[in-house]
């Protein structure tokens, strides 16, 4: 028999008409995900099935797949033409090690003059007289054997399953740009945005020499790992030394975090819409930091001219977000001790209520600020992070 892998998707299930659209960019998804192991990619209804990988292939595959947003669960299962009265035979030499067992049919194919449960003792019987050390337990049986008979007269049997991501597929709510550091917030905010289907790309802020060439590798390192959740990730490094440094000489000292977020945003705005973004995503977590509050929210919002701005992390902890960073693997590089630019010149007390009227006069004590921000913007590095995916929006 045939391996395949069995793959069900979740939300979509919701999208009615529009149900097509989600399956076929999930199955373009699937596709993009996993083309270096050359599989083929079959489609049933509400299943998507891949065939032809090479058996040494099957972990990694299955690896790859956990990190498809969209998928529901995976199961490896056993391929065969419908035929009830051979399960049974094709099958007893390769259960895994159980005492007790039930077996679940789903009948797709109505063609078949049965019932699901006149199958499932048909085949539990034939099982039973093929292995007498087998007993049926049909509620706490160590082994689930589940049969899957579906309408094209293929029938695959399968023992349990993995658990996948959810979410929507990759691309199909936009792009947006993702405002990363190197700490361990935007990442995680990241990953929370791509699982409701956005395809990002990021933006980063680098002072060197004030911050070294190691930060950078580190928001570069991130954004690898962020990759394998959304395909090709772009990251948008900006010199923002010039910029940094004229904060620190016109600017209040408790005002210096307030203004350089602003002029952050209103980068980043410029940049997201020069590529085609529709909205800006930031790590921002309600309380967690001076800048983070009500006030300096509304402050730095008020530099957004057109976009709007998404914070997924806006009403979670610091240990809920370290948990989802050690679930994706980022936590171990986000604590590298390599400052970034907003630890640079940090002020001993910042603000922590700033009003409006004063962060801009504050802001508009900066000469030339225009040409300094159009000049980050002109000498932008930009640099393409692929990983095993390809990217779904051009």
């Amino acid at each position: 028999m045939e391996k395949v892998i069995i793959i069900r998707y979740g939300e979509i299930f919701l999208k009615g008409k529009n149900k097509k659209f989600f399956e076929n960019l999930l199955e373009k998804n699937i596709a993009n995900a996993i083309k270096k192991y050359n599989c083929v990619i079959q489609k049933s209804r509400t299943r998507h099935f891949v065939e032809g990988f090479r058996e040494q292939d099957l972990d990694d595959i299955l690896n790859t797949l956990t990190k498809v947003f969209g998928i529901h669960s995976m199961s490896v299962a056993y391929k065969m033409p419908t035929d009830i009265t051979k399960v049974a035979q094709m099958i007893v030499n390769d259960l895994p090690n159980a005492d007790t067992f039930r077996v679940t049919v789903k009948r797709a194919d109505k063609t078949i003059p049965f019932t699901s449960t006149e199958i499932a003792c048909k085949i539990g019987g034939d099982l039973i007289h093929l292995n007498d050390k087998l007993t049926v337990n049909l509620h706490q049986p160590e082994l689930v054997i589940n049969v899957d008979i579906r309408e094209n007269k293929i029938s695959y049997i399968y023992f349990n399953s993995i658990k996948g991501l959810d979410g929507m597929p990759v691309g199909s709510a936009g792009k947006g740009m993702l405002l990363i550091s190197g700490g361990i917030d935007s990442p995680v905010a990241g990953y929370r945005i791509a699982k409701r289907g956005m395809q990002i790309c990021g933006i980063h802020f680098h002072s060197y020499p004030f911050t070294s060439h190691l930060a950078k590798q580190k928001v570069v390192d991130l954004s690898t790992i962020i990759s394998e959740y959304c395909g090709i990730f772009n990251l948008y490094v900006m010199p923002f030394t010039k910029i940094q440094q004229a904060i620190h000489d016109f600017c209040r000292e408790d005002f210096m975090i307030t203004v350089m977020r602003m002029i952050m945003i209103e980068i980043s705005e410029t940049m997201a819409k020069r590529r085609n973004c529709g909205a800006l995503v930031t790590g921002e977590s309600l309380g967690q930091v001076a800048s983070q509050t009500l006030a300096s929210l509304t402050v730095t919002n008020s530099r957004v001219k057109n976009l709007p701005v998404f914070r997924p992390l806006i009403d979670m902890d610091k240990t809920e977000i370290i948990d989802i960073a050690n679930k994706i693997k980022t936590f171990e590089t986000s604590i590298l001790p390599y400052e970034d630019c907003c630890t640079v010149f940090l002020p001993k007390n910042p603000i922590i209520k700033p009003k409006l009227e004063t962060a801009v006069a504050e802001y508009d004590k900066i000469p030339d600020l225009a040409e300094l921000i159009n000049e980050c913007i002109r000498n932008v590095e930009i640099i393409k992070i692929t990983n095993i995916r390809q990217n779904v929006i051009d």
